[in-house]
């Protein structure tokens, strides 16, 4: 017997004997938007399988094999393995660059985005020429690289230097600072001596003057998007400007800031060209990116940078599980 659906009046009704012929039309219909779908994404796979994951494994497999510039032709796929080249890296200057990485990485992000946070909270009211003023805080992000370390290794220079005159001129500074070539500089405070690394710190305020704009923009546009009614309440109620920032905006940027620091970290993580270009990793600023590059390149021991290259994706595959699993979350709620 068969079930009929009771339909409105001037309709036809429709058998159950019809519903597997459209569950079949919608199966197909689906089959082809999946094929539709994947002819799509096929470029980009093969692009990102040939430019992504083939190298990554090729390093996976350099890292574990005693490979030089000069015996790069006998590497292969089932070559002799050995765990030489982890030997090498532990027991080398790894984590004395591990250290300047993490030192660079957080310093370099957290005054990355404070300086931000200043700059968008200092041009958030209108005034005449603001859009000029944000589109200048730009440049430092948007100008070329080898310029803008021209340009700061010009003014940092010890003899011809524009900071190290005004230093003189201003401050009665009695020698000039090699500020990119010197490792540490012994600084009396309070009564106090301190060894202040003049390099990193002159690499890391780089990182800061080249990154807050990024941070600017972000932060700018959440600003934007927080009800002024909010704030107009709080005034009225009178609370003071720390106090409207501490519980009304900075509530509301907290998700962006985190979003910005994960960003930020693994992108100064893995920072190569500015620090590269301003001391070439001397005078202590040698991050793990760059004894990467001087094992492949400076000494030509192939296996020893991939296992170095492999140590930094692993930990900083661990910074971003740590942060999925503990701040993410928080985050969607």
């Amino acid at each position: 017997m068969s079930l009929v659906e009771k339909n409105a009046p001037g309709e036809r009704a429709v058998t159950a004997g019809a519903l597997p012929g459209a569950r079949a039309k919608r199966s197909r219909m689906a089959r082809e938007e999946q094929r539709a779908g994947l002819t799509l994404l096929s470029p980009t796979l093969i692009l990102v399988l040939v430019m992504v994951v083939l190298p990554i494994l090729w390093t996976l497999v350099l890292a574990f094999q005693r490979v030089r510039i000069l015996n790069i032709r006998t590497a292969g796929i089932f070559g002799p393995y050995t765990l030489d080249n982890f030997d090498n890296v532990f027991s080398s200057s790894f984590f004395q660059s591990l250290g300047t990485t993490l030192a660079y990485s957080v310093f370099g992000t957290a005054g990355a985005i404070g300086v931000g946070l200043i700059a968008a909270l200092a041009l958030r009211k209108p005034f005449k020429g603001r859009t000029l003023v944000r589109a200048s805080m730009l440049i430092p992000y948007v100008s070329p690289i080898v310029a803008v370390t021209f340009t700061w290794t010009t003014l940092l220079d010890p003899q011809f230097g524009l900071l190290n005159h005004w230093g003189k001129a201003i401050f009665g500074w009695e020698e000039s600072i090699p500020f990119l070539s010197e490792r540490s500089r012994e600084v009396s405070f309070l009564g106090l001596d301190f060894n202040v690394p003049t390099a990193l710190i002159a690499i890391i305020l780089f990182e800061v003057w080249r990154s807050f704009p990024f941070a600017f923009l972000f932060i700018t546009a959440r600003l934007h998007a927080v009800p002024e009614s909010l704030e107009e309440a709080a005034r009225v109620d009178g609370a003071t400007p720390i106090q409207r920032f501490g519980f009304i905006l900075l509530p509301q940027l907290l998700p962006t800031i985190a979003m910005l620091s994960v960003l930020r970290f693994i992108w100064t993580f893995n920072s190569f060209d500015d620090i590269y270009l301003l001391t070439g990793g001397g005078a202590g600023t040698e991050v793990v990116s760059v004894a990467v590059f001087n094992y492949l390149t400076a000494r030509g021991d192939i296996g020893a940078a991939s296992a170095q290259a492999l140590v930094l994706a692993l930990i900083l595959g661990l910074f971003v599980g740590i942060y999925i699993r503990f701040f993410a979350k928080k985050e969607e709620v």
